[in-house]
């Protein structure tokens, strides 16, 4: 039987850049290549599109300049090379790509246009993931609790005085917690929203939730969902900051995972539940990682949407997952058959 031809795509122009190169090489140990051909499309920081052997150290040497075509005819990769240009046909592709034209629908709007099948979440739930406001709109309408927030758009100045500390402000439309800081008196509000601007002009500025940090990794399409071991992340001080240690493979300054988090059953099946129903209220699927927050009183809250999450040897969806019974091996499988099946981009 002919294997799947899956292109896989990783890199990108984002400040997650490093983080998802870590992503695909996971990815590259966990493939069942006797079931998947890979065909490695890695992107450069400056957005240039190399077809390589893999994501290696070196990947950007030797690789050859390749583009997904939008045309439906063509159904795959445009590799040029020698004043030729080859097509390369895909039966399904695998983003590998975080944050700012990964995570936010313009991957995905190019799978669409290609017509090949793809996993994870489509241009809509993903460009509304992207966008913590726009999350959280969707997720009250559907019952939902979040944060109090507010939204600061390029050049709008925000009265310090209006806000209750302490709060967060974060850049709207970026990944991890680049750009993110906690600001506990009205001073230190301009700083933050101008650290805050360097990654997006829409500034979210919300209340501090006081509870215990905790996910859980959601797999699957519609109603047939699974969802994965919930984790608590323990801080010793601060807050988390998510892919930006110095060493992230030995782990966080001040931050550890427990997985299954030592929290009540009772309490583990509703934040379950609870990311589940943020999921289809989002109109996630393939996979996503739901992040929220336990309060003491039992109320979770939602903190935010991960359409793409990271698959490194650190991440938090691979190990609830593999703590739920399902090795990284398993999830590709899975993500790619859902694709397949599901056929996002081939309508």
């Amino acid at each position: 039987m002919a294997r799947l031809k899956v292109g896989i795509i990783f890199g990108g122009c984002s400040e997650e850049h490093p983080v998802s190169v870590k992503s695909a090489r996971e990815v590259a140990k966990n493939l069942d290549t006797g079931k998947y051909e890979p065909f490695w499309v890695g992107i450069t920081e400056r957005g240039a599109w190399k077809l390589c052997d893999g994501p290696d150290g070196n990947w950007e040497n030797g690789s050859r300049p390749a583009v997904l075509s939008p045309d439906r005819s063509a159904r795959g990769l445009l590799v040029m090379g020698q004043g030729r240009c080859e097509t390369v046909s895909l039966d399904v592709v695998l983003p590998v790509l975080h944050g700012w034209l990964g995570e936010d629908g313009a991957v995905q709007g190019l799978l669409e246009l290609s017509g090949i099948p793809y996993a994870g979440c489509d241009i809509q739930s993903s460009a509304l993931c992207m966008d913590k406001s726009l999350t959280y709109m969707v997720a009250r309408s559907a019952g939902i609790a979040t944060p109090d927030f507010w939204v600061a758009t390029a050049d709008e100045d925000i009265d310090p005085g209006r806000l209750a500390y302490p709060v967060f402000v974060k850049p709207a439309r970026s990944g991890s917690s680049f750009g993110v800081s906690k600001v506990s008196e009205e001073e230190e509000l301009p700083d933050a929203v101008k650290t805050a601007r360097q990654y997006d002009s829409k500034v979210l500025i919300e209340d501090a939730v006081a509870g215990s940090e905790v996910g859980c990794a959601i797999l699957g399409n519609g109603t047939d969902l699974i969802a994965g071991e919930v984790d608590r992340v323990a801080l010793s001080h601060g807050f988390f900051r998510i892919h930006q240690e110095s060493a992230p493979e030995s782990g966080s300054e001040n931050a550890t995972f427990i997985v299954p988090a030592d929290i009540p059953a009772q309490a583990r099946s509703l934040v379950q539940e609870t990311a589940k129903a943020v999921y289809r209220a989002l109109g996630c699927r393939g996979l996503s990682r739901v992040d929220t927050f336990l309060k003491e009183d039992g109320t979770v809250v939602l903190n935010e949407v991960n359409t793409l999450p990271g698959l490194t040897s650190y991440s938090r969806y691979p190990r609830m997952m593999k703590a739920a019974g399902l090795p990284l091996a398993d999830v590709i499988d899975r993500i790619l058959s859902l694709a397949l099946t599901g056929k996002p981009g081939a309508r």
